[in-house]
């Protein structure tokens, strides 16, 4: 993906792709089915996503 690409992203979307390129990586998180059950950055990530969603929705 370029950078322009990047730069024009939703930030609940990319919140999202964090979220996901690192429960995909993380040895931890690859075999969990809730967020919560996440490693410590997995729920942060997770958390950021949520606030940023709730946020989009007002």
């Amino acid at each position: 993906m370029s950078a322009a690409v990047r730069q024009s992203e939703l930030p609940m979307l990319r919140a999202y792709r964090l979220w996901l390129e690192h429960t995909r990586k993380c040895a931890e998180c690859k075999n969990v089915r809730k967020a919560q059950d996440c490693c410590a950055s997995g729920r942060d990530l997770w958390a950021t996503y949520r606030h940023v969603y709730a946020e989009g929705s007002r």
